[in-house]
């Protein structure tokens, strides 16, 4: 039976609970235990299929098809961890679940209520596979005193006076600002919310205490008497150049020995942090740098594409070089000549992405890479702008695109090379989809199969013609254009198992130029690079040194 740690947020949002939860779960995997994370988001969307990415960033897709926070992306980039459906959840789900119950007959009648109906769904919903691993690391999003997520904390509440005593441990995240006209560290916010959380039921037994400054002492000893903690129970956590220098940092500052003396788990075993190490030794001592322009549509908000980045950053860590990573909005060029934007990075990106919006830019992005040879990495709606671009300056097809974006015009403006994917196989059976179908979970979803073609690039970079990839998208190349594009040199160096979707495209005359259907990027780690961005990011490096 698993060990829960439930983290909570008080103060101000975006204090970092989902890096110290992840940080967390690598030290305690470095003292060799086993570990799954949660998130439980109060927020009353189903997921955050739907949701712009201005709202919530970027949607986390897990190998069994689940739309979630990007919080999960912390959670597998720092433990390795696949991530589940059953590792996210928000309270629309929850909702959802007992109003579908309600209809089916399953509460016999009875008046249904927050308590008990709503929080012993989240409950069981905590339960599931708690018998698979060591310890269950459990965020809640938002702050404490947040109306929406009063049912979360009730819900954790009653679950750690269910388990036996000891199996369960609260970690409480707070800020202490710093007034620079008095020249001190301020408290009170902190007891202020640690009495927020006690006034309905829960005590902290780690307190984690973002700052921009040092923690005295005595500042500490303070926040452990106001609180109820022990004083070496409170963690501070100061801003750092890396994110992944966090488990370092966290275990010099006491973190996850706090957390295994609130399980009293004594004598603690001594953590094997080489990995760690060699991460940060990579960060910090590079050879070099290179620029990367990441062209998309969503580039005001960075977290909009933040596997994205990272997975670059994992990439510079695997040549030992740093990525800098530049923003270009799409819609700028759309009208006009792309060179004066693009000219001087040593590779281009161009990420996924939902509507017309700022397409033509997207096009032109493709268009400079393949002329001027310069790296170039297409996903999901990358690859289609680059095989669009191909159709209409390669093969002749001059009104080449995509049924969405006909879709959304209400007429047929374009020769759809990019179609809306109706039906395809997922594992055993069909899935069938038609475009006035709920937005909500109807795209193709997950981890899918991929054949390779012997002797592409792509076959290379992987060193395998069998891979397994995440998909997040409700359109397709359409297979039909197939010849007529590799007469011009666009090769589809990637299909699905069955030969009907494809996967990859590639310039066979260009050093480096890949559009790939699926999202690479969540995959990737600081200690497993994906293969594909340490490769992109080696020929950003090459196209440097001819710059």
């Amino acid at each position: 039976m698993a060990r829960y740690v439930f983290i909570t947020g008080g103060v101000v949002s975006s204090l970092g609970k989902g890096l110290a939860s992840a940080a967390l779960g690598a030290l305690l995997q470095a003292r060799g235990f086993s570990v799954r994370l949660r998130k439980l988001d109060p927020y009353l969307n189903v997921d955050p299929g739907t949701m712009s990415p201005f709202e919530h960033g970027e949607v986390f897709v897990t190998d069994d098809g689940a739309e979630t926070d990007l919080d999960l992306g912390h959670y597998e980039r720092f433990t390795g961890v696949p991530a589940r459906k059953t590792d996210s959840v928000s309270s629309g789900r929850i909702y959802t679940n007992v109003l579908e119950k309600e209809r089916r007959g399953d509460y016999l009648g009875k008046t249904i209520q927050v308590i008990p109906h709503v929080t012993n769904e989240i409950k069981d919903f905590l339960a599931i596979g708690d018998d698979e691993v060591d310890f269950m690391l459990c965020e809640i999003g938002g702050t404490v005193g947040d109306i929406e997520g009063l049912p979360f904390f009730e819900a954790i509440r009653q679950f750690s006076q269910e388990r036996p005593r000891g199996q369960c441990i609260f970690m409480h995240l707070t800020l202490l600002p710093y007034l620079a006209a008095s020249g001190e560290l301020k408290t009170k916010p902190t007891q202020h919310s640690v009495k927020e959380l006690r006034s309905i039921g829960l005590q902290p037994d780690v307190l984690v205490c973002r700052s921009e400054q040092p923690i005295p002492e005595k500042e500490r000893a303070k926040i452990a008497l106001f609180c109820n903690v022990r004083p070496e129970a409170v963690i501070p956590a100061y801003d750092l150049s890396s994110i992944y220098e966090a488990p370092l940092a966290y275990h010099r500052v006491g973190l996850d020995q706090a957390v295994l003396d609130a399980f009293q788990i004594a004598p603690a075993p001594r953590p094997e942090l080489s990995t760690w190490e060699d991460v940060y030794d990579r960060i910090h001592n590079v050879d070099g740098e290179v620029n990367i322009a990441i062209v998309g549509k969503y580039t005001q908000l960075e977290d909009a594409y933040k596997s994205i980045k990272e997975a670059l950053i994992h990439g510079g860590m695997a040549n030992r070089v740093k990525v800098n990573v530049k923003w270009v909005d799409a819609e700028v060029f759309d009208k006009e000549d792309a060179a004066p934007y693009l000219e001087g990075y040593h590779a281009i990106l161009v990420p996924g992405g939902f509507g017309e919006r700022g397409t033509e830019g997207k096009i032109k992005a493709a268009q400079f890479a393949r002329e001027r040879k310069v790296p170039y990495l297409g996903i999901c709606l990358g690859m289609q702008m680059a095989v669009i671009e191909a159709a209409r300056n390669l093969a002749g097809i001059k009104d080449a695109g995509s049924e969405e974006f006909d879709h959304e015009a209400g007429g047929k403006r374009f020769t759809p090379v990019v179609y809306h994917l109706k039906e395809w196989v997922q594992g055993n059976y069909t899935v069938k989809r038609s475009a006035s179908d709920d937005k909500g979970g109807t795209m193709r979803l997950g981890a899918y199969d991929a054949a390779l073609t012997p002797g592409s690039k792509v076959a290379q970079v992987y060193g395998a013609t069998a891979i397994e990839e995440r998909h997040r998208h409700r359109y397709e190349v359409d297979i039909k254009y197939r010849d007529k594009l590799e007469e011009c040199g666009l090769s589809f160096s990637g299909m699905s198992p069955d030969g009907r979707l494809p996967e990859i495209v590639e310039c066979a005359d260009h050093p480096w130029f890949i559009g790939v259907q699926f999202h690479p990027e969540l995959k990737s780690k600081p200690f497993a690079p994906h293969p594909l961005f340490a490769d992109f990011v080696r020929a950003a490096v090459e196209s440097s040194r001819l710059v």
